[in-house]
């Protein structure tokens, strides 16, 4: 309560302030500021005596008798203002002082030089463009509290300036992956958020209802067979920026809103994704944070080529024994409760073997492995193999022991897709999509696909231990 209270006066404080200050010709809430440039490229240009109009938030004040030096920041760089009394006057002076850490000023000026050689702008004039009625954290040294930074993120970019650098280098990684697909003739395309049926991935969907059709729609899991109908329409190279969601748990690795980058080459297969996504991952890596080598989840990432590849079935024999595929269920589950991996009663051998190797198998892939060759069962959207029908010709790209790609040649059969929808809709016809299904049999190219998860490997460009760290605004409970 106290806390609360403090805070009210502080905000009281400052409203007088605002007060006083209008009451001088310096209203709290100006228009708009036209100014020289941001104060990074400021310092870039810096040279003595040259006029300059700048403006920022002010994160640091000393004021004295008759001289005040500032702290200016427009989320670019900051910047040292000098004020004098004897230069901009007495009213001037006398109201710049009723400001606050965190009000916005603009000024005009020139660059000065101080005695500790630091770039400083000598205030001529200045004018209040916003009044900030609320204290910045702990006076500008830092937003500490996780939850606080998760909640309050503007707060977070004020106070920590490795938040906005992190933010900004998404930014840099999104515009480069663009720039890499665009140079590749990839057209970059939008499809439906809300679509009247849930595919392209197993999980499960939010729900809505469309009041103008009086139909319910789903928020998209994934846009992959609305991208698959742009191949067949001859849009031979496409991708999407898409956001995706999914009513499911939240934890370090997982938000329900997550952004996924979704490719698709006709002609193409698995492998093309292969050498799509070794040739983007080292562009982003060079280009944006100039290095290879990254530091995640305690572990160092090499980025270098070659990427380990090795097959599903002798990955899991490597790591269970040269015999498992030749045990029995009831062996299988025997080695499962040994190893304190809980079961489901009606899992069949296949499921037993892809439970152990999501909780015990995938987190030791430290280094970048495609692993190939998956069971047909699942991967229901992709090819099979040549050699095996059982097995679908995919890769799932682990780094850090986390998926952060998948990649199939596509299955464009629509016999093939037919059954295999059918037998995960379990006789429930409503949920086939029998438009993409319409759409295969007019034809789809040999295609390859695949979808990159940005949140996930932001986390592992810049060695962020939880998803939320990455994301501007996650999803949080509510307070209470």
């Amino acid at each position: 309560m106290s806390n609360e209270l403090s805070e009210n006066e502080y905000r009281q404080q400052r409203i007088e302030n605002m007060e006083k200050l209008s009451e001088a010709g310096f209203p709290a809430f100006g228009e708009a500021f036209e100014r020289t440039d941001r104060l990074d490229r400021l310092h870039d240009q810096f040279e003595l005596e040259k006029p300059v109009i700048a403006c920022g938030r002010i994160v640091a004040m000393r004021k004295m008798g008759k001289l005040a030096f500032a702290h200016v920041n427009d989320g670019s760089a900051r910047f040292q203002l000098m004020i004098q009394r004897d230069v901009i006057g007495e009213d001037a002076f006398k109201a710049f002082k009723f400001l606050d850490l965190g009000d916005f000023i603009g000024v005009e000026g020139v660059f000065f030089l101080t005695k500790t050689e630091e770039n400083t702008i000598a205030v001529k004039s200045w004018k209040l463009l916003s009044k900030s009625l609320l204290p910045l954290p702990e006076k500008f040294h830092g937003l500490s509290d996780v939850e606080t930074r998760y909640r309050q993120r503007s707060l977070d970019l004020i106070s920590n300036p490795d938040v906005m650098d992190l933010f900004k280098k998404r930014s840099q990684v999104m515009r480069e992956i663009r720039s890499y697909l665009d140079q590749l003739d990839f057209l970059e395309v939008e499809t439906p958020m809300l679509q009247q049926l849930a595919g392209g991935a197993a999980a499960k969907p939010f729900e809505a209802h469309y009041n103008a059709l009086n139909v319910d729609v789903f928020m998209r899991i994934a846009p992959e067979l609305y991208l698959k109908r742009l191949i067949v329409g001859g849009m031979d190279r496409v991708y999407e920026m898409n956001r995706n969601f999914r009513n499911e748990g939240i934890d370090r690795t997982h938000n329900p809103e997550f952004t996924c980058l979704e490719i698709y080459q006709a002609y193409g297969d698995m492998r093309s994704m292969q050498a799509l996504i070794q040739g983007l991952f080292l562009h982003i890596a060079e280009t944006v944070f100039e290095k290879l080598e990254f530091e995640w989840m305690g572990n160092t990432i090499q980025l270098q080529l070659p990427w380990r590849e090795v097959a599903y079935h002798d990955l899991i024999r490597e790591h269970l024994g040269a015999d498992w595929f030749e045990l029995d269920e009831v062996s299988m589950r025997a080695i499962a409760e040994k190893r304190e991996i809980g079961l489901e009663d009606d899992m069949n051998v296949k499921e037993i073997t892809h439970e152990i190797y999501d909780k015990m198998i995938e987190g030791t892939l430290i280094q970048p492995t495609f692993i190939t060759r998956l069971p047909t069962e699942l991967v229901p959207l992709a090819n099979t193999c040549a050699d095996d029908p059982e097995l679908v010709d995919v890769f799932e790209l682990i780094i850090g022991g986390k998926e952060i790609a998948p990649a199939y040649s596509e299955l464009n059969n629509p016999l093939e897709q037919r059954k295999r929808f059918e037998e995960q809709a379990e006789g429930d016809e409503s949920a086939i999509d029998h438009d993409f299904l319409t759409a295969l049999e007019i034809g789809m190219p040999p295609t390859g696909g695949m979808g990159i998860g940005i949140d996930r490997f932001m986390m592992l460009l810049t060695g962020s231990d939880a998803i939320r760290d990455v994301i501007l605004f996650p999803q949080l409970k509510p307070r209470g």
